[in-house]
């Protein structure tokens, strides 16, 4: 209830765990403790919800926390209620852009364990993120970690919150449109993108310009093979939902779409992620009988024997 005590107790924290002698034992060894202080933090920041001070401070300490549990490979499964403190945080401070820079990137880490991320899609976070990102589109490490948090939320197998995520697909594309240049932010928002298609959560009348923004994307970036592999993953779910995609991959106005997964391969050929991501957005056109046919002429077959030559065993 004394939110200066509780600044000074949040410093003598964080100076400990920082103690580069102390990591080797800190965990697993003090991994409950360190659990039991996220949540007394985390109510903590709540109770003093209008204390920007504490809430900088208490954003800081978990930040902490969470990154050497990573750095140490433990993933800290933050419960419910600290989900539902940061939320609380989330809305009292959704102007303050410095502040939201650093709390969507605790969310981020926080949304790394399936457990945390399950329980920040329970408290209902989701259009709150929404509604940072429409604000700050122009924030690179908020679009960043938001679009990060987006694909851990979306990812997931449960899809009750359908109609929520369908409301993030036009948002996740304006992300993509605007940062199409910065590949770190392409990268998270493609891969949003593939894991809200892949909740069919894209209508037909957005699946023609979503293929588009994501060949924009693939051409704008081509060195980047996870955002090549998720991207195609993306444009795969597409296909599977409508012709349309596939057609719109086929006629896209900046050039062929199949020239352009054949650059990709051999751009990334050494890569089975991508190798694998190419079929199965080329299996899922060759579906559609008029999208066969342009695919032959475009020497298709050529291409999977490549790929054949390369894996034989995958």
């Amino acid at each position: 209830h004394f939110p200066h005590r509780l600044k000074k107790i949040h410093s003598v924290l964080f100076s400990f765990i920082q103690e580069s002698h102390l990591k080797q034992f800190l965990f697993p060894t003090a991994f409950p403790c360190l659990l039991k202080c996220t949540e007394v933090i985390a109510r903590a920041m709540k109770t003093h919800i209008d204390s920007l001070e504490l809430q900088v401070e208490g954003c800081n300490l978990l930040l902490e926390i969470l990154s050497q549990a990573l750095e140490q490979g433990v993933m800290m499964a933050l419960d419910e209620c600290v989900a539902s403190c940061l939320l609380h945080t989330v809305r009292k401070h959704s102007e303050n852009e410095e502040f939201l820079s650093s709390l969507c990137t605790l969310l981020m880490m926080v949304s790394a364990s399936e457990v945390a991320a399950e329980n920040l899609r329970k408290v209902g976070i989701i259009p709150d993120l929404l509604s940072i990102l429409r604000r700050f589109l122009h924030n690179d490490e908020i679009c960043f970690s938001c679009c990060a948090v987006l694909w851990s939320l979306a990812v997931s197998e449960d899809n009750g919150d359908q109609a929520v995520l369908e409301s993030a697909v036009p948002v996740t594309s304006a992300v993509l449109q605007k940062h199409l240049q910065n590949g770190v932010i392409a990268e998270a928002a493609c891969s949003a993108l593939w894991a809200l298609s892949l909740q069919g959560c894209v209508t037909d009348s957005d699946c023609e310009p979503t293929a588009a923004l994501l060949l924009n994307a693939l051409r704008m970036n081509p060195e980047r093979a996870v955002l090549v592999k998720n991207g195609c993953l993306a444009l795969a779910s597409l296909v599977r939902l409508s012709e349309t995609a596939a057609l719109a991959i086929l006629l896209d106005s900046k050039g062929s779409g199949i020239e352009l997964i054949q650059d990709e391969y051999h751009l990334h050929f050494d890569e089975p992620g991508v190798a694998a991501a190419l079929c199965l957005l080329m299996n899922e056109m060759a579906q559609y009988d008029e999208v066969m046919l342009d695919m032959r002429s475009q020497k298709m077959e050529k291409l999977l024997s490549e790929i054949k030559l390369q894996f034989p065993f995958s």
